[in-house]
This record gives C-alpha cells, sequence and structure tokens, in this order.
C-alpha cells in the first residue's frame, strides 16, 4: 500500500510538472505574438514591453553586443524611423527549449514584409520568468 500512496504522488508531481512546462512555453509564444502585434501596429514602445526593463539585457545585433532596455529601444527607433521601414513582421520558430523553471531558448527566423524591400534572419532569444511574466532578457538577431 505504502508503494502504491509513493507512486501516486510521484505521477501527481510529474503531471503538475509537464502541465506547467506546457502553459510555460504558451506564454512565452504569447509573448512573441504581443510582440509581433506591437510591431505589426508600428509601436516599438509597446514592442520593447516583451524585453527586460534593465540595464543587463543583451542585445546581439549586426553591430555587435549593447547592452541596457533604453538602448537596445533607442537602436530600434533609429533603425525602424516609420511604419514603412518596419513593414509587417512574422516569425517562424524552429525550436523552443526549456532550460530550466525560469528560462526558455526559442530558435527562429523573422521576416519583415515591407514596401521598401524586404528583409529577414535568424535569432536566438532568451526567456526569462520575471514576476510571472515571460521576458527576452537576450536577443541574438542576425
Amino acid at each position: 500500500m505504502k508503494n502504491i500512496i509513493v507512486l501516486f504522488v510521484f505521477l501527481m508531481l510529474a503531471t503538475n510538472t509537464i502541465a506547467q512546462k506546457s502553459n510555460d512555453s504558451l506564454l512565452v509564444i504569447k509573448t512573441l505574438d504581443e510582440q509581433t502585434a506591437a510591431w505589426n501596429n508600428g509601436d516599438i514602445d509597446a514592442y520593447m514591453e516583451t524585453y527586460w526593463k534593465s540595464d543587463s539585457l543583451l542585445f546581439i545585433g549586426k553591430n555587435g553586443p549593447t547592452y541596457g532596455w533604453e538602448l537596445t529601444k533607442k537602436n530600434y527607433k533609429k533603425g525602424y524611423p516609420d511604419t514603412a521601414a518596419m513593414g509587417k513582421l512574422r516569425f517562424e520558430l524552429i525550436q523552443m527549449k526549456r532550460l530550466s523553471v525560469a528560462y526558455y531558448s526559442v530558435v527562429g527566423k523573422w521576416f519583415l514584409k515591407r514596401s521598401i524591400g524586404d528583409i529577414g534572419g535568424a535569432f536566438t532569444l532568451i526567456f526569462r520568468k520575471v514576476k510571472g511574466k515571460w521576458l527576452i532578457i537576450q536577443d541574438h538577431s542576425s
């Protein structure tokens, strides 16, 4: 009887862990959907709400690494000054990997459909659960 109780408790814990993992991955995808919607509305300020508001935020682009939420936002506004430059964003997810209860890695491709010429590339994002919300703490986009 004791073995059955131990097995039951183990199965309950395993089921709870699987459900939480599934829920977290959906919340990470929801964050990316919010980011896409903000971008496609031409709203870089709302787009940046999906990033960690910290001087430790790391963005790696064609010019190398930069640190900080404010600088990242400034660079986005400089690089994409209007909706013609922003275009319409679409992501293609290649891999989502749970690194721990507080971290996810997401690899994918990004595409901008623009009247001034389409562009795209690849990305690796590291998400961290901060105060119950999944935020991007590291973005390597090329």
